[in-house]
């Protein structure tokens, strides 16, 4: 019971702050959009940046921590796409985004906070390796996957659509981030001395980037009104919050994965889907109301699914 008011609560609380203040108006609608673009263009990637910079990346990019999380990631992105397909009888479209929301957790806005409050700030590493190849991979993913969907019946090379879902991940702030960290990274250890003043810096943007961006959650999903086909809704909530963790946490023991990366792994594997499984769908135009509204409910219901997994985990 101690971790739901000590660990997930005060998280949820900045996220309900938010929505509190968008939904009584003392919040605008632009002043989140500024919120959420200054937090996920910025802070977020300065945050990635740092991590990355600082991580040592022969200790932590281990395949018994990764393998887990991205089969679990890849099985409910599969549940999703033949559940949308083949039991729904939606498009193709439909079904790659909604299963691209299955797949996409919340691994920084909520999984980074999380951890962090259940096991401090010194157990994050097996974390910042999951992101560190989370929106790269899975936006590169997803992004091939409805470029070749979209494309079937056209005269497109294979070329020009892999170059087009390439361009689109490159072009990504979290990516940004993520690559030149570890490039600084690579520089560092060739003897390349980053002067205190650049990392002060570096260090107070990172610092404002988790507040700024749960605050600014709460207003974006004020905006998400719970409807669309509940029967897709219930299948993300339940591919995300239960097949992704249950099957990371089972790999996990198979592999022999030890506690500080089992930790990492089904925390964040047991994140809602993000944001940016709706922001998926607005780029393509399809499955939006089901993504808000997993988003939404998957976040809330999380509450709960959350402290079931601490309460299991070594």
């Amino acid at each position: 019971m101690s971790a739901l008011f000590t660990v997930i609560l005060p998280v949820f609380l900045v996220i309900g702050f938010g929505w509190v203040v968008s939904w009584r108006g003392w919040f605008s609608e632009s002043a989140v959009d500024g919120l959420m673009r200054f937090a996920q263009n910025f802070a977020v990637p300065v945050l990635l940046f740092k991590s990355m910079a600082e991580m040592d990346l022969g200790a932590e990019f281990d395949l018994k921590l990764l393998l887990p999380f991205y089969i679990g990631a890849f099985a409910a992105f599969t549940v999703g796409w033949l559940g949308t397909r083949y039991v729904l009888r939606r498009p193709a479209e439909d079904a790659v985004s909604i299963g691209f929301a299955c797949l996409f957790s919340n691994s920084l806005l909520l999984g980074l906070p999380i951890m962090e409050r259940a096991y401090g700030p010194d157990s994050l590493s097996g974390n910042l390796a999951i992101i560190a190849i989370h929106s790269p991979l899975l936006y590169t993913f997803g992004i091939t996957l409805m470029e070749f969907t979209r494309a079937r019946g056209e005269d497109i090379g294979i070329g020009r659509v892999a170059a087009r879902a390439l361009s689109g991940v490159l072009h990504t702030p979290l990516v940004i981030g993520i690559l030149s960290g570890l490039a600084l990274n690579v520089l560092i250890q060739l003897g390349l001395s980053v002067p205190e003043t650049v990392w002060s810096a570096v260090e107070m943007m990172s610092r404002s980037a988790l507040p700024a961006a749960l605050f600014g959650l709460g207003g974006i999903l004020y905006r998400y009104r719970p409807e669309g086909e509940m029967r897709a809704i219930a299948m993300v909530c339940g591919a995300s919050l239960v097949l992704h963790p249950a099957i990371t946490f089972g790999l996990g023991h198979l592999f022999g994965l030890g506690a500080a990366g089992m930790r990492s792994a089904v925390v964040t594997a047991a994140m809602a889907p993000g944001v940016n499984a709706y922001l998926f769908a607005s780029i393509y135009g399809v499955g939006k109301r089901v993504a808000a509204s997993s988003v939404l409910i998957a976040t809330t219901v999380s509450i709960l699914t959350i402290w079931f997994w601490l309460s299991v985990l070594p």
